[in-house]
């Protein structure tokens, strides 16, 4: 019996159909793969398009078949019954499906004497190592973030500070909406897509650390920016952190700001194949007690670090394998990202990505940290 694999979904919102067929459409099409021969069936709005671009050995019409089978009744075939007809064309009658298979359509494979099988996990393990390709493609995603933290840098660089301690630039006041606009159009123009959710968070709003941010960005208060654009062409993810301040730092948010610095270092030094990844987060947890900072709820918040140190980053930007989970192999890839929540101070978050080597780990970021943006 032929090893087969079956997906049905759309590659512009799905990793894996993304991963194995290279071929970005935003409607869902079907991909076989038995006996590690890949085989698509392509609309004809995509069959072109699919010839031409998809990594695949064979590239069939959806659109033929679906006529095929509907001949002159009026009701068009069911996804299943298409799918169904081919597979038993090449004498196949049982599939791995991924997990989350639209239980319709198994279903109505089953009925059509198709068996699918939910897999354990991701049809294709294997994305977990990237390959060289792979990791040019990341290392290219965060130079496109990287674009978007330089805008940021330099229209808080440019803005004045009010009296209120609002920040002002080009003739208004300097909001958390507004710089995540300017970061966001800085990202398109350097081949990245944008979806409005760059974090851009002030003072004690920055203490959830997904809070987006929104209203006045203030003087003097720590600005977490978090941007994760995906790079348009190739579908890759960057991800960075930097944390912020314009104008001049009190001593506790130095300290701050210094201590979670140090946190980082002391991770990214401990990466190597074969340590496990707990290890370094709970060091960290036990790093930042150790300095005043213990993971607690105080008052009802919570206060410390309580968000995991990194995790897998490629097609999806928060994919296998977890940080905390993991037991490093060089050709992994992880965002680095401690974090210290302290309301009444702020947050701080630094955030770097990461390949796992035969002896440590590589840096895919390559942005500065800057601090006190005077």
């Amino acid at each position: 019996m032929k090893r087969a694999k079956l997906i049905i979904a759309a590659s512009e919102s799905n990793a894996d159909i993304l991963y194995a067929t290279r071929f970005r459409a935003p409607d869902a099409f079907v991909l076989l793969e038995a006996d590690g021969r890949k085989t698509l069936l392509l609309s004809d709005l995509e069959i072109d398009r699919g010839r031409r671009d998809a990594k695949v050995d064979e590239v069939l019409s959806y659109s033929a078949l679906e006529k095929e089978i509907q001949g002159k009744k009026k009701i068009r075939p069911s996804i299943a019954q298409v799918v169904a007809r081919f597979l038993k064309s090449r004498r196949i009658t049982r599939v791995e499906v991924p997990a989350d298979f639209p239980h319709l359509i198994a279903t109505n494979l089953q009925k059509e004497g198709i068996k699918t099988v939910p897999a354990s996990s991701t049809l294709w393990p294997e994305r977990v190592i990237k390959t060289p390709d792979e990791i040019k493609a990341l290392t290219a995603a965060n130079r496109i973030a990287e674009a978007g933290l330089a805008r940021a840098e330099e229209i808080l660089k440019a803005s004045e500070i009010r009296k209120d301690h609002k920040l002002l630039w080009g003739g208004k006041v300097l909001t958390s909406e507004i710089l995540r606009t300017e970061m966001e159009i800085a990202v398109i123009r350097a081949g990245g897509e944008a979806r409005g959710d760059t974090i851009v968070a002030c003072g004690d709003a920055a203490c959830d650390p997904h809070e987006r941010g929104h209203g006045p960005l203030l003087a003097h208060q720590l600005i977490i920016l978090d941007i994760f654009p995906r790079a348009a062409g190739s579908g890759y993810y960057g991800d960075i952190t930097r944390t912020v301040l314009r104008g001049r730092a009190s001593d506790a948010q130095l300290r701050i700001w210094e201590t979670c610095l140090a946190a980082q270092k002391f991770a990214l030094k401990a990466i190597r194949p074969g340590v496990a990844g707990i290890e370094i987060h709970n060091g960290i947890k036990t790093y930042f007690a150790e300095q005043g900072y213990p993971t607690e709820v105080r008052d009802g918040r919570w206060h410390g670090f309580f968000h995991g140190t990194g995790h897998g980053l490629g097609l999806e930007i928060h994919e296998e394998p977890r940080f905390a989970a993991a037991t490093f192999q060089p050709g992994q890839v992880f965002t680095v990202e401690p974090g210290i929540y302290w309301p009444g101070i702020g947050g701080v978050r630094h955030e770097d990505v990461v390949v796992v080597t035969e002896t440590g780990c590589k840096l895919l970021t390559k942005y500065p940290k800057p601090f006190e943006i005077a």
